[in-house]
């Protein structure tokens, strides 16, 4: 989760808002249109207030620096424990879509590996070269035709594979179709309501994404950390009235 700081570096706003506008020009799912991925990509470009968008270019960092980048040169500082969520929520969806690369310095580097590095693919990278000049909208056009796999992630063609499950607070949240998931929204609808009333949904696991919802702050009160290369239950409640974290495992 980002620290907002009241006063933002000059020009910060306006880079966060083209890297979003570049997003929203790519048609990327809407789960990377937000701000993190914005971050993630200006990071990834290189690309500080005042900087030219010619001028882009193709800096090979791992999680850690790019959030170090969000906070030195963007103003955006983002709790240390928030690797994870950048990783498995943008990062790991631009290598998906064939936009960033994931070790190109070293292919056969394990997936949890530490040392894990990424870098701007050189398509997009040129293509951000052309971010505001008057080829820019052609170019744009035949990036988004010629990727297949930014029109295989596209929302609609999702939309299929997700089970909406709906949250104690009203929200609705979408885990992939298959596996546990068909019981793990059993639970949170279900016996959530009637055995934990009240209680706080801290986490849940999802077998397609791993991990689809995270209360940070949250476990952080409770005295607990969230490993990310650990296993996790697939469903962890917080019931205040008993003081008790209910978990429920897969077999």
């Amino acid at each position: 989760m980002a620290d907002r700081a009241r006063r933002k570096p000059t020009g910060a706003a306006r880079r966060i808002s083209e890297a979003m506008r570049i997003l929203q020009g790519l048609k990327v799912p809407r789960e990377q249109q937000n701000e993190r991925s914005a971050l993630t990509l200006l990071a990834l470009l290189d690309m500080k207030p005042g900087k030219r968008w010619v001028e882009a270019e193709s800096p090979m960092l791992g999680i850690t620096e790019m959030m170090s980048y969000f906070h030195k040169y963007l103003g955006r500082k983002y709790a240390p424990n928030s690797r994870e969520t950048v990783r498995r929520f943008t990062v790991h969806q631009f290598v998906q879509m064939d936009l960033v690369l994931a070790n190109p310095d070293d292919p056969g580097r394990p997936v949890n590996s530490p040392d894990n590095r990424y870098q701007v693919a050189p398509t997009l990278l040129k293509l951000a070269r052309e971010y505001g000049s008057a080829s820019w909208d052609e170019s744009l056009e035949s990036f988004v035709n010629s990727s297949e796999e930014l029109r295989r992630l596209q929302p609609r063609e999702r939309k299929m594979e997700l089970i909406p499950v709906k949250l104690p607070d009203g929200r609705v949240l979408k885990l992939t179709a298959g596996g546990q998931n068909e019981l793990v929204k059993r639970i949170i609808q279900d016996f959530c309501p009637r055995f934990t009333p009240g209680g706080v949904l801290v986490y849940v696991g999802d077998t397609g994404n791993k991990q689809r919802h995270l209360e940070e702050g949250y476990l952080q009160r409770l005295g607990l950390t969230f490993d990310e290369h650990g296993k996790m239950p697939d469903v962890v409640v917080h019931f205040p009235k008993k003081n008790w974290l209910v978990l429920s495992s897969r077999p």
